[in-house]
């Protein structure tokens, strides 16, 4: 009920966006002559741009509802940040069209103006419409008094959803509880007796929802607590506080009619969502490979002849996907030394005696790392994914950060979201590390094409603006 209630109000919301993109559009383009500065030629068909409009707006839905939770309290910057976001999604389909249209007719400097009109209309409605549309959606007629049921205790985990779920109806009443409830507790929901008074108070306090706060590991105890709230016509819910009890995350999987708790999702896990991916690996890795990789190795093999002669790369062992080692490719940015497996397991550190002038730029620029998209076309690699590392890093940081072999459940990247983040480079203490575990987790976890597709261009635009950490 409550999943139903959130994913509606953003669905009705997103429809009301979309629309007034579109409006926004045709508006615009028929206020232009009152407007100094702006001409739109009469035979310009708007039609295709709104139809553009309305497939920009609707491919940035999935932003839309990745905040559902908080869509009704975003702040101004957020606001404007998925206005951006979206406006920038109408862009690209609409430039699209006129280019492959090869539309002569339409302004450039009016389909410019009308983008900047609708990230500010769509900013104003994204901070202030969400709020007012639950409200008109949500009213008193369709509110859901709703009643806890279990130990005060376990209040405190549920006390932000509680209170960030009035939006969408929910009134919490009270609970039932057969401890007696602690003042912060009560300060939540008022304890309204035992659960043996749980049919009295469902009835006394028109109650529409019943949601049972923990496991109860009682069987006969929960059925009572069922077959009441059957009788009495109530919405039934038991809330999975597995998370709190374990101090993990754990997302529910359904398979074959059974249903399971999984520590992490998977989308990488679908074949389709693998051959998508492999096909965006191809596709970048292979023009690289073919084009730039050859003049940039004579490049480099003449500045190592200048500087560090020795072998053009530097090829070692890393971690791959699901554990196994592969030989990893980068341009060699260190003088050559005697072989010292300890020595070559030590990071690199800013102002490093043993990287030569022109590596401590391929480095900084992350140019030594373009052999590696021949990792990519192997399969070892793929463009976008969680950074590898030695085999001897691995142990050292498995046992520091819990979580740390997990990353193995996907293939390793040439580039990856903690690294454009900021988390790159030498790790010098346990923090960043934890950090870079959690973005690559995050990102094994909430594979998207779109998401590999943003993480390539933002690492395009740190090539010529690397961030501190690059060394």
């Amino acid at each position: 009920m409550i999943a139903y209630r959130q994913r509606g109000l953003v669905n009705v919301y997103a429809i009301i966006t979309n629309a007034v993109a579109v409006t926004v559009l045709t508006v615009f383009a028929a206020a232009v002559p009152l407007l100094p500065g702006l001409d739109l030629n009469r035979s310009v068909n708007l039609l295709p741009y709104c139809l553009a409009v309305f497939i920009g707006m609707a491919a940035s839905n999935g932003i839309v509802r990745d905040l559902g939770p908080s869509l009704h309290v975003l702040r101004f910057s957020e606001a404007f940040g998925l206005a951006l976001r979206q406006t920038f999604y109408v862009g690209v389909c609409v430039f699209t069209l006129m280019f492959v249209d090869k539309d002569r007719t339409i302004s450039r400097i009016f389909l410019g103006s009308y983008l900047t009109l609708n990230l500010l209309v769509l900013t104003v409605l994204h901070h202030n419409v969400p709020r007012a549309l639950a409200r008109l959606l949500f009213s008193d007629r369709v509110r859901l008094p709703t009643l806890l049921v279990g130990r005060g205790a376990v209040l405190e985990n549920l006390d932000a959803w509680i209170t960030n779920r009035g939006h969408l109806g929910i009134q919490v009443v009270g609970l039932l509880s057969d401890e007696k409830s602690t003042r912060a507790e009560q300060a939540i929901a008022p304890r309204l007796g035992g659960v043996e008074n749980l049919r009295e108070v469902i009835r006394d306090k028109s109650v529409s929802q019943v949601i049972l706060i923990e496991w109860i590991d009682d069987p006969t105890q929960v059925e009572n607590i069922v077959q009441v709230c059957e009788s009495e016509g109530c919405r039934f819910l038991i809330h999975n506080n597995y998370g709190a009890r374990f101090a993990r995350s754990f997302t529910p999987v359904e398979e074959g009619g059974q249903h399971f708790l999984a520590l992490q999702s998977e989308p990488l896990e679908d074949p389709l969502n693998r051959a998508v991916k492999r096909a965006l690996d191809l596709a970048v890795a292979l023009p690289i490979v073919v084009f730039i990789l050859p003049p940039l190795c004579l490049v480099v093999w003449i500045m190592h002849c200048l500087q560090a002669p020795g072998p053009l790369f530097f090829v070692r062992p890393r971690g791959g996907q699901n554990r196994k080692e592969f030989n990893m490719l980068k341009f060699r940015s260190m003088r050559v030394a005697v072989a010292d497996p300890v020595g070559e397991a030590r990071q690199a550190t800013a102002g490093d005696s043993r990287v030569f002038p022109f590596g401590r730029f391929m480095r900084r620029a992350s140019l030594d790392e373009f052999p590696q998209f021949l990792n990519v076309l192997r399969g070892d690699m793929s463009v976008v994914g969680p950074r590898p590392h030695l085999p001897r890093h691995d142990d050292e940081f498995s046992r520091i950060a819990r979580a740390y072999r997990s990353r193995a459940m996907v293939k390793p990247g040439v580039t990856g979201l903690a690294q454009v983040r900021g988390f790159r480079g030498e790790i010098t203490d346990s923090e960043k590390l934890h950090r870079r575990v959690y973005w690559d987790l995050y990102y094994v976890t909430h594979w998207s094409l779109l998401l590999d597709v943003q993480l390539i261009v933002r690492t395009i635009w740190l090539v010529p603006f690397p961030n501190e950490a690059a060394y």
